[in-house]
């Protein structure tokens, strides 16, 4: 796929015909080689998909200084993470990159520089989900990168600007945990949340239900339970690029809603104008 096949692509398209956005809820590694009710929920939204032309993700697993995006023809598989079974580690995702979606990102973007990046690959923020989604391994990706030097609102400004891929047949995916505190995990809950964390579970999808984006970018101060749910923004923040992009005639469609290990919450969210 050329710079110019992605161009001409969006010729075809009336100005009506947006790509779906995804944001979903990755949790552990090893939803990648299980079959939950996790997978089964990416697995159900990736039937619902045409075959997109690449696919766009914003990991909560890759941060840097400035913004990255990934433009090698063939991204590694990165196994960032540690004492799970061998198994895990085995697992290739062999999507091809796509230099000219990377350039293309790289041109949309006007409101700061992006860099081309040949070291990062895949992390499991998204061929965890992705293998999901598109098992064959045939739909190009390309990862784009959190600048952690930058607050919420810069990044949901920033996200704003990648609305125009949509209408180029690019999938556009945010992987993270909108509810995510590694610091009190409890494996005595492994179906269950804390009080605090399915309040600021219900309180995000209210905010997105209502479309109140303002209240989820000023998450500190929504109170204790959302700040225990956030100790951290790089898995809330790919939330932040989905909604950004939303159009105000589309539709949110809510899925793997369910708060596990006392402090994760794996719930997902589609948005198309027929959700």
């Amino acid at each position: 796929m050329s710079l110019k096949s992605l161009s001409n692509l969006s010729d075809s398209f009336s100005s009506s015909e947006r790509f779906p956005l995804l944001f979903l809820g990755h949790g552990s590694p090893m939803n990648a080689i299980e079959d939950n009710e996790f997978v089964q929920g990416w697995k159900r939204a990736g039937e619902k998909l045409e075959k997109p032309n690449a696919i766009l993700c914003i990991s909560a697993h890759w941060e840097t200084k400035g913004t990255q995006v990934t433009a090698m023809p063939h991204p590694p598989t990165i196994h960032d993470f540690y004492g799970f079974p061998k198994a895990l580690y085995e697992v290739d995702y062999p999507a091809p990159g796509s230099p000219e979606l990377a350039e293309e990102t790289k041109q949309t973007i006007k409101s700061t520089q992006v860099e081309l990046d040949h070291s990062w690959g895949l992390d499991h923020g998204a061929w965890s989900v992705v293998k999901h989604l598109f098992p064959s391994a045939d739909v190009p990706i390309v990862q784009m990168s959190l600048d952690s030097s930058q607050p919420p609102s810069y990044h949901y400004a920033l996200a704003k600007e990648l609305n125009s891929l949509r209408r180029k047949g690019v999938l556009i995916v945010g992987s993270g945990n909108m509810v995510h505190n590694l610091r009190i995990l409890d494996w005595g809950k492994p179906n269950e949340g804390y009080d605090w964390a399915q309040e600021a579970n219900e309180k995000m999808k209210k905010h997105i239900q209502d479309g109140d984006h303002l209240s989820l970018v000023n998450y500190n101060s929504g109170g204790k339970a959302m700040q225990l749910s956030v100790p951290t923004p790089e898995h809330y923040l790919p939330l932040l690029y989905i909604l950004a992009l939303k159009e105000n005639d589309e539709n949110v469609q809510v899925f793997n809603d369910k708060t596990i290990m006392g402090s994760i919450s794996m719930t997902s969210i589609s948005i198309n104008s027929n959700a």
